[in-house]
This record gives structure tokens, sequence and C-alpha cells, in this order.
């Protein structure tokens, strides 16, 4: 599959779904599975694009909404694109601004945990939220959380946002539901997104062709559905046939909330129903164990705030667990983060300095903290990728999570 400067390739196929290959852009390859950290505001918190590079990120993702908001699509557009304007070497993706229907519209994170069997209620708004956005057929109405200003976002605007970013990978606008929503929202919200991706194929095509001069942008579409096996599936075969204008969509995200424990189904639902020959991206999932279920079931590449977030508040991986740093028994431990880590911050520093950074309140806590986050996922995923080529996969999956679910490292 090729279409102007993108294409993907299968190489190698594993347990289950999973496979290897490679997504080629104009602005560079991503070598799947791969794991793409989050930009959100077109940088990753507390950390130099140059070191997200040297730390084996292929790819960076930034949201639409929030560049939309500040500084302005049309300043990016201006500056040359996203990589460009923050000095990124690699490819780019942009989220649609969809997922902001459910943080902003219900005030609701986005997390798998979410228990789907507490209640369910068409208009869901979480305690203590306002709600900031409200959605119709056409498209939604935001409210700014920097200044409270109206804003509109339709399928068309979010296209002409996301061109005017420029991510050599962007998303069609979806509205993204929680998994509290009844069953009756839910298939009206799938009825929606459907509607809403011909819209986006549609402007898609007119964008590309009226601004030729500019590297082709890949357009996925996203799969909603929550909980339910027969929506997700629905969804899967409208969207993975679907085409208009003239053009399909080059690949597929997997959105919503997600309980923990049917990721694996709902995923391998989706990719039992979507083209094989089409990369499939897991829309905010990247917990260590998620990934390996995620991978297995068919996705080529995750993005998640996650490594760069718990980092921020002293939480850190290691091949043995996840502990926070800043706790009293790490105060004397003079060894790194993670002996096995070859990150920047676990050759050069201590569980003791980084404690007393975060104790300190210093700004460098969190920079050396994301650091060893995001090389570990980096690096993680990498392995995984390795072992597959290897046909070592199982072995590697075992290994790991025998460490990582069972034992947490101490202070010494």
């Amino acid at each position: 599959m090729e279409k102007n400067g993108f294409s993907f390739e299968i190489s190698h196929a594993g347990r289950g779904l999973a496979r290897a290959g490679v997504i080629t852009t104009p602005h560079g390859v991503i070598q799947t599975p791969c794991f793409i950290p989050v930009g959100t505001k077109a940088t990753v918190k507390s950390v130099l694009p140059e070191t997200m590079k040297s730390l084996g990120s292929q790819a960076l993702l930034a949201n639409a909404y929030h560049l939309y908001l500040q500084p302005g699509a049309d300043l990016i557009d201006e500056a040359g694109g996203l990589s460009t304007f923050m000095n990124w070497p690699g490819p780019t993706v942009t989220d649609s601004g969809g997922f902001q229907v459910l943080s902003l519209g219900v005030g609701f994170k986005k997390v798998l945990a979410m228990d789907a069997t507490t209640f369910r209620a068409d208009d869901v708004v979480a305690h203590k939220k306002d709600r900031l956005a409200h959605v119709d057929d056409e498209g939604v109405t935001f409210k700014s959380h920097i200044d409270g200003s109206m804003h509109r976002f339709t399928p068309e605007i979010s296209m002409q946002v996301q061109h005017q970013i420029g991510a050599d990978i962007i998303f069609a606008f979806d509205e993204c539901t929680t998994l509290h929503n009844t069953r009756k929202y839910q298939e009206g919200a799938i009825e929606r997104t459907s509607a809403w991706a011909i819209r986006c194929l549609d402007e898609h095509k007119k964008l590309t062709d009226t601004r030729k001069e500019k590297p082709y942008q890949a357009l996925f579409g996203v799969i909603q559905g929550a909980q339910y096996e027969d929506l997700r599936r629905a969804a899967a075969k409208d969207l993975g046939s679907m085409s208009s204008s003239g053009i399909s969509f080059d690949g597929f995200g997997i959105g919503g909330a997600l309980d923990k424990d049917s990721l694996g189904r709902i995923v391998s639902w989706v990719n039992q129903e979507l083209p094989e020959d089409k990369p499939k991206h897991l829309l905010g999932i990247g917990a260590p164990e998620d990934l390996f279920t995620g991978i297995e079931n068919g996705i080529d590449t995750f993005d998640c705030v996650t490594p760069s977030r718990i980092a921020r508040t002293s939480s850190v991986y290691t091949f043995e667990g996840r502990f926070n740093i800043s706790n009293a028994p790490y105060r004397r431990a003079f060894k790194p983060i993670d002996a096995n880590c070859d990150c920047y911050t676990c050759a050069n520093y201590s569980r003791a300095y980084v404690h007393h950074l975060f104790r300190a309140k210093e700004i460098l806590a969190a920079t050396l903290a994301t650091i060893h986050n995001e090389r570990f996922i980096l690096r993680l995923v990498d392995q995984i990728r390795q072992a597959i080529i290897d046909g070592t996969y199982g072995d590697m999956k075992a290994d790991f999570l025998s460490r990582y679910s069972i034992r947490r490292p101490g202070a010494h």
C-alpha cells in the first residue's frame, strides 16, 4: 500500500495478530510495533525534542485541539509545519480533537480502569466537573479551558486545523464516549462518527488537492463502540470499507474509554474486521502490560501520556516494577533507577539524587524521570518488535511479565 510517500509494509508475523512492519511517511519511517510519545502542545513536557530522538523515539504525537487554541494552527502552518516548528526531525501525528469531547465534555479522564458497571446515563458528567463541550450531529461546541472563549469543531474544521498543523498522520474527527453512556447513546455516537468520517474524507481530499505543495498526510479513521462487540465490529466494517471522494482511510485508530479487562477482546474484535494491510493505532494506551495485549491483537502503534505524566509525580518504571522515587526508602539509594536501563538518567544519576530533586521541588526532577520513563517504554516496544522478528516473542513476554508483575524493587 503506497500513497504519495505514505506506505505500510508487514515484514514479520508473530503470535495471534501480532506483526512487525514499516510505516513510511514524508518525514521518515516508523518501525512497528512502535510507541509514540505524546507532546500535547508540540513538546513532551520537560524534555527537549532532540532528547526524545536520542531516547529512540521514532515519532511524536501532538493534540490538534490544544494547538488550535495555542499558538494557532495558522501560525504552525506559517512556520513550515509541526516538525519544523518544534525542531523534530521525524514523523509526527495529531489526534483530531475528538478526545476533548470526552475529557472536556464530561470531565472524565481516559483511563483503562474506568468501571463500566457502576451506572449508565445519556448525559454523563464527572463529579464536580462542568460540561465544557456540547455535541450535536454537525459537530462540537467547545468552551476554551484557557480563557472561556467559545469554539466550534466540525469534521471539516478538524481537517483544516490538522492540515495546517501538518502532521504526517492525522485522525478523523470522532465522538469519544465513556463506558458510562447508555447503549442507546453509544449507538447514536457510532452513527455520528460514521457520518463525520465521510465528511472528513471529503474535506481531506479537497485540502490535499488544494495544498499540493505540502507533504501528503495520511488520514486514519477512528473506531468507537465502547465495550459492545457488535458495535465495535460494525464500526470497524463500516470505516474499513468506507470511501468517499475517491479515497479511503490510510489506517485506523481504536478509540474510546476502555475497560482494562476487556482490552484484548475489544482490540481483537476490531482488527478481525479491519483491512489487514493497513496500520492500526491504539489511542491513549501505554502501560507496559497493555502493550503486549495490544500487539498480540494486531496493534502497530500506540500513543500515551502516561510515561511523562507519572514521571512528574515521581513514579518511575523498572524491569522489576514501578515505584515512587520520592518515597523515604530511596533517600540513600546510591544506585540507578534501573541498573538494566541505558538511558541518560540511569547512566549519570542515582535514585538518591532524583529523590532529592523531587523533595526539593526542582524542575530537573521531572526532566530526569521523564527521560527514564520514556526510554523504558520505547526500549520495551523495541524489544517486543525484535522478539517478533526473531520468533522469540512468547519467551520474551513471559520473562518480562514474570519480573514486572510480581516483584517490586527495594531501595538497595
